[in-house]
Parts: C-alpha cells; structure tokens; sequence
C-alpha cells in the first residue's frame, strides 16, 4: 500500500465560549485526509483524523514539514508486517531531523497524521477502530461501553448561576449524571455560587469537577483549594501552569481531594516528571493526556508505560478531548472515562448522531474507523476536504 495524497485544511469552531484564560470564538482545527492506492468498493482506501480541539490547525508544520517527509518516504518503509500503514512508522517520519523536547504544537501536527491510520487501518478490516486498537496493544477485547461526563459550563455573557443551572439540567436531560464546570474567569465568591448552582442539579461533589484551565498562581490555586475543599468535588483541574510541577507538588499537599491535569502534556517525557515531581496521588488523581494532542496513540501508550509501573492504574486516565477520536482510545485502551461536548465545538464535538448517553454511559458503536461518517456534520467537512 502507498500513500498517493494527504490533504489538510483549517476549519472554525463553532464556539463563541470561553474558559478562565481563552475564547474559542476564533479557534480553527486541522481535518485531514490519507489517501492511499488501496482500492476498496471503487475508491481509493481513506484515513481520516483531525487534531483533537483546543490548540488551534497546524497547516503550516503539517504541509512544510511533516506531510513531505511521508510522501517522499520509500512506501514500504512506512508499513507494518501485514502490509497496512504502520502507526508507529508514520509517526516516526513524520518527526524526522525534528529535535527532542519542545513538544508544542508539532505534537498535535504528528497526531492527526497518526490518528488517521488509525481510522485507515481499521476501515479496510471493517471494524470500529476501538477494536483495532484494543487487539493492537495487547487487550483481548475493547470496551463496549464507555462513561462520560458533559463538559460545559463555560462562561456566557449574561448566563449568570441561574443559566448555568439550566445548561447542566439539559445534559442531565440528556442521560449525562457527572458535569464539569469552568472556574477562575469570575471572582472566588461567583464562582463559588456558580458551584452552587451546578451542586443543585448535580446533586452531590462527587458528580462535580471543576476547570481552572491553568490559570492560577500557587497562591490562588492554595485560595480556591481551601475553598473547594468542603464539597467533596469529583475533581479539582488545572489549577496552574500544566508545567508547573512544584505548584502542583504544593497544592496535592494541602488539597485532600482529587487533582486532574495532563491535557497540555504532549510527551511521555512530560509525563514521567509529573508522576516523578508533581505530588500525585497514585490513589485519586486523574489524568488527562490527549492522543489527538500528543503524537497520537503510539505516544499515549508511552505515557501509560510510564504511569503503570509506579502504580497508576490506566483506569485513572480521563482524556481531554470531548470527540470520537478520544471515545475510542478510552474504549480501546480501557481507561477511566471520557470527557463529552454534548452541543459545543461544533463540529468536531461530541460523538456520533444518535448515540445516546444512558446514566452516564455510551454504547460504542459497530461504525468502521472512528465512525465519522455517522457525524453528518463533521464528515460534511471531511467531504468538502476531498473534493
């Protein structure tokens, strides 16, 4: 098999929302396309993949860099032994002459390139790609559901406590039992009765975490951690910088209660120094790394074997991304959960039409790849990147 074509293009959120540090009003994503000299029905065989939500398109790093290192790369030099694409060598050509550490915005570039084979991969053997990755790395079989919990409660213009009650009832509505909202973009006091008003619908801290998205000092995260502590939140997340390791160290020595954070963490590297230096938890922190932000699933794995000996259970881990890609690496790979935009980051976000939430879970379907073609919106975007 060759790879003949691989086409990117930038495409906008739908989101004018924002957290304590961005607005996403302005936030674009790359979609992209492998298209191979494999014929199946007529048509050229196709990976497809995009690079996760939240770090904006990579078209530059994509078509100057990474997408002529594999075009002219020897075709056979990028296959497995059963000659499919490899993954592993996609991804390692992809980062040729590319220098260690500074893993920024090339690591989402390298993961939608990685993720597509994926979804390549696991169409030409007719199956979803959780089943592909579950048998891949080892596990004798995907899970067939996975839990989730709705991502929401950002900062509105005019929502105000009341508002927010509102949105959380209708993902409650929608089969949605935990909820996660974002903090340090009001004041202490308002967020405080933000949090409040999310416990009514939420019903207890357990089925609430909340967001900083890095924005707090150690003296802020320490303020809103004695704060937070008497609700028995699901999760405290992001207080600080996600680099930050004596922040985080300092904070888990004083805060009781569950700490989540990983979503900017793109290496294993990275993530070895926050088990090794951060102050975790192995008992009740989460984890949050996204394969569609970090080199894919060949580097996620890595993260893993980096958790799992000092005794992190990978049950822990609850990637950031709120789409399909990261719905089937948490089926495949068997993590905690998965985090879900039901409505937001159109149209990336979210999952397949219909699929339903059921008291906090979802059935994985039986959709070849990632399933995006049972996404009207998204594979919408998909088919006007091919022509």
């Amino acid at each position: 098999m060759k790879i003949t074509r691989i086409i990117e293009s930038p495409v906008a959120l739908r989101s004018n929302i924002s957290n304590a540090l961005v607005n996403f009003s302005e936030h674009t994503v790359s979609v992209l396309a492998i298209v191979t000299d494999r014929i199946v029905d007529g048509r050229p065989a196709v990976g497809l993949a995009f690079n996760s939500i939240g770090r904006y398109a990579q078209s530059g790093i994509l078509s100057a860099r990474m997408i002529p290192r594999l075009l002219k790369a020897e075709p056979d030099s990028l296959l497995a032994p059963d000659g499919t694409l490899s993954p592993e060598r996609v991804l390692a050509c992809s980062l040729r002459n590319e220098k260690p550490g500074g893993h920024g915005d090339r690591a989402c570039a390298a993961s939608a390139l990685e993720m597509a084979v994926w979804d390549l991969n696991a169409k030409l053997a007719g199956e979803p790609a959780s089943v592909a990755i579950a048998r891949h790395f080892g596990r004798p079989a995907r899970d067939d559901r996975v839990a989730v919990y709705a991502a929401g409660g950002y900062y509105y213009e005019g929502q105000g406590a009341r508002g927010l009650a509102d949105e959380l009832r209708g993902y409650q509505q929608r089969g949605f039992t935990r909820f996660k909202i974002k903090i340090g973009g009001a004041s202490l006091a308002e967020d405080l009765h933000r949090i409040d008003a999310a416990l009514e619908v939420a019903g207890s801290g357990a089925a609430l975490a909340v967001d900083a998205n890095g924005r707090f000092d150690l003296q802020e995260a320490l303020a809103y951690g004695r704060a937070l502590a008497p609700y028995g939140l699901m999760w405290y997340e992001e207080p600080g910088d996600p680099l930050d390791y004596e922040l985080h160290a300092a904070l888990a020595a004083e805060y009781a209660g569950p700490l989540a954070t990983g979503e900017n963490l793109f290496s294993h590297q990275d993530v070895k120094n926050l088990v090794c230096f951060g102050g975790v938890r192995t008992d009740r922190d989460v984890f949050q790394m996204d394969p569609g932000l970090s080199y894919g699933l060949t580097e996620y794995a890595r993260m893993l074997a980096e958790m799992e000996p000092r005794g992190i259970d990978r049950r822990r881990c609850y990637p950031h991304s709120g789409q399909l890609l990261g719905l089937h690496a948490v089926s495949g790979l068997g993590l905690g959960g998965c985090e879900a935009y039901p409505g937001i980051f159109q149209p990336l976000g979210g999952f397949e039409d219909g699929m339903q939430v059921e008291n906090g879970w979802v059935a994985m379907s039986d959709a070849p790849g990632f399933g995006f073609e049972r996404k009207s919106n998204l594979i919408n975007e998909f088919a006007r990147l091919l022509g």
